[in-house]
Parts: structure tokens; C-alpha cells; sequence
């Protein structure tokens, strides 16, 4: 168990999201609440896998590690784990996940003041459970900022982007230990996609971006957990002979840690709708965003300097994992030319 967190104006636990992209953006509430509570402390319990975001969060003072699977219900489990956090005195909590379970653990820690979005017959479970109207909050950012206002706030929440924070000293020592160089021009490359397949744009439109920042003089860094390795290493076998030295494959290769301090030493990112984006757009890269499956509207890379790119193919957004005519046009005739024109547009600006 965590050390006893200390009293203070407002002590906050939130119950943060499960996927890297969700916790980025949940970073605007974290802001939104600092500038509400100017003296609150901000505690997140979150899955183990997202705990590296908070730690570069400057607002999240502490952050908690929920020791349950992924959709784990365990009603014994969640009950002792609320008991247990009661030597803390949170005043308040705030849960972002919409399921039930995810307000067990606050309302069994006695936490006066529970908030949420009304969901999963999870009522009783919140002291101030509201009704979420999706039209005046189409964004998933702009449902968890309204969660830092008050209840009776009439006007939309500001949204304060998020802003992952990285040090030279630590993005030095990861540099070192991988044999990089942070100089020149670098381009980081998301490939993966764990919604699915039909939110991956080809191997070879990737490979036809690589090649052409390489001929300008770029390098390119590859991104991904394990379960991208696949399409990293088919992105390396069409990188043209002689350009092998200047594109790095770090997919399955890094913890998250690591890979948010080396893309901040990046210049741009190009990636398909995943939490990769978001972290690139939250160290302020310029970030081309292909948009296969999903659409922009809902969960956007929340920074000035974005590109979104999509086709206008009459079946998207689908919002399928994979494409139910099994063609996959969406992201196919998303030519990478329009993914270069972008890029340097970007950087030139």
C-alpha cells in the first residue's frame, strides 16, 4: 500500500481510463482541476501500463495501481481495496470510466464527493451522477474537463491541452542506452493500431513515407509495442538499399517510459489513431493522423500542429476493427503523397 497522502483543500482521487490514448487526454481534467482547485492534490489509480503518463504529468502528485485484470470485476477484491484507501481522507473523486465496477472502489473508500457520467445502473455508486449530453459534448476531452466544473456550469469546459512533461537529463541516459543520436531531422513512425486491423494504415504507404524523409535527410524512428513488431519489420523490408542506416526499429523494443523520452527528442510523427498519437501530440509534435475506421470527431490529437487524413470513401467511419467488405479502401487509397505534403508543410510552418 502507497504512503498515507497528506490533508489538503481538495485530495482527489480519480479513476483514470485503461488505454494510453484515454489517460493522455485525461490529462485536460487533471489541468482543468488545478485550475478550479488551485491547492488540490491529484491522486490517479490507473492500470499499471498507463502509470508512466502520470508520471509525467506535473498536476498527478501520486498515482495507484489498481491490481485487477482489464474488465476484472472481483467484488471482494474492489471492496478491501476501497477499505484500504480510507487512510487517506480523499475529499473527492472523480471515476472516467462509465462501468460499474470502476465506482465500486470510491464509494467502498467513503470518498464524500463521487462524480461521474451516469452509466452501467451505477446511480447509488456516485454521490453526483450526470446525465451526459453527447451533442454538447461530442469529445471524449470535452466529457472529462465538464467533470472539473460544476454541476450547474452552463458554458462548454475549457479544454487545456495535454502536455507530458520530459527531462534532457533522462532523455539523454535513454539515448545512450539505445546508441541514438537526437540531432537532424527525425521522424517518428506509429504503425500499430491495438483496435485492429482496420484502423492500420499498409506497411508499404509507410515504408513510401520513410523513404522519401530519408532522401530529404531525415531519420526515422519506428514505434510500437510487441504486437507491432510484425508490421515494423515488413515497414523495414521495403525501406530502399542503403537507407537501412537511417530508419531504427524500436517497436517491442522500448517501455512506455522510454518511448515517450525518445519520440520528445523527435521532430514530427506520423500515425495511425492510436495512443502513440496522442503522445506525440501531447510533447507538441507535429502529428499527421490517418484516419481509417474511426473519424477525428471524437478522440482528435489535441495540438495546434496536426494533419488529419482520411478518404472520403462513402463505407467510413465504420468504426469496425476489421473492414466488412474486406477491401480496406479507406486506408489503401490514402496515398502516401498527401502523408509527405503534409509532413513538410508542417515542418516548414
Amino acid at each position: 500500500m502507497e504512503q498515507k497522502i497528506q490533508d489538503s483543500q481538495e485530495n482527489i482521487l480519480v479513476i483514470g481510463p485503461s488505454w494510453i490514448g484515454d489517460m493522455v487526454m485525461a490529462q485536460s481534467l487533471f489541468r482543468s482541476l488545478k485550475v478550479s482547485y488551485p491547492d488540490c492534490r491529484i491522486s490517479v489509480m490507473a492500470p499499471d501500463w498507463t502509470r508512466p503518463l502520470l508520471e509525467r504529468m506535473p498536476e498527478v502528485e501520486h498515482s495507484i495501481g489498481l491490481p485487477l485484470k482489464h474488465g476484472e470485476l472481483n467484488f471482494a477484491a474492489r471492496l478491501a481495496w476501497g477499505k484500504s484507501l480510507r487512510v487517506h481522507q480523499f475529499t473527492m473523486s472523480i471515476v472516467l470510466p462509465n462501468s460499474f465496477k470502476s465506482a465500486l472502489i470510491p464509494f467502498h473508500a467513503q470518498i464524500p464527493k463521487r462524480i461521474g457520467w451516469r452509466g452501467e445502473w451505477r446511480n447509488m455508486l456516485l454521490s453526483d451522477c450526470r446525465k451526459l449530453n453527447k451533442e454538447k459534448l461530442p469529445m471524449m476531452v470535452q466529457r472529462f474537463a465538464a467533470l472539473a466544473q460544476d454541476v450547474s456550469a452552463k458554458s462548454l469546459p475549457e479544454i487545456l491541452k495535454p502536455r507530458l512533461s520530459t527531462d534532457s537529463q533522462t532523455l539523454d541516459k535513454t539515448l545512450a542506452e539505445f546508441g541514438l543520436q537526437g540531432d537532424g531531422k527525425i521522424l517518428a513512425v506509429c504503425p500499430g493500431a491495438e483496435f485492429g486491423a482496420a484502423k492500420q494504415w499498409p506497411a508499404l504507404h509507410y515504408a513510401s513515407v520513410c523513404n522519401a524523409l530519408i532522401t530529404a535527410g531525415w531519420k526515422v524512428w519506428i514505434f510500437g509495442s510487441c504486437s507491432d513488431m510484425v508490421i515494423a519489420e515488413a515497414i523495414l523490408a521495403d525501406i530502399e538499399i542503403g537507407y537501412q542506416e537511417s530508419c531504427v526499429n524500436l517497436a517491442g523494443r522500448t517501455s512506455l517510459a522510454e518511448a515517450i523520452d525518445l519520440m520528445s527528442a523527435t521532430t514530427a510523427a506520423i500515425s495511425n489513431d492510436s495512443g502513440l498519437m496522442h503522445i506525440a501530440a501531447a510533447l507538441d509534435k507535429p502529428v499527421v493522423a490517418l484516419y481509417g475506421s474511426t473519424s477525428p470527431e471524437f478522440t482528435p490529437p489535441l495540438t495546434e500542429r496536426v494533419s488529419l487524413l482520411a478518404t472520403d470513401i462513402e463505407c467510413r467511419p465504420c468504426f469496425k476493427r476489421d473492414c466488412p467488405y474486406g477491401h480496406l479502401k479507406c486506408l489503401t487509397e490514402l496515398e502516401p503523397n498527401r502523408a509527405i505534403a503534409a509532413l513538410n508543410e508542417m515542418v516548414r510552418a
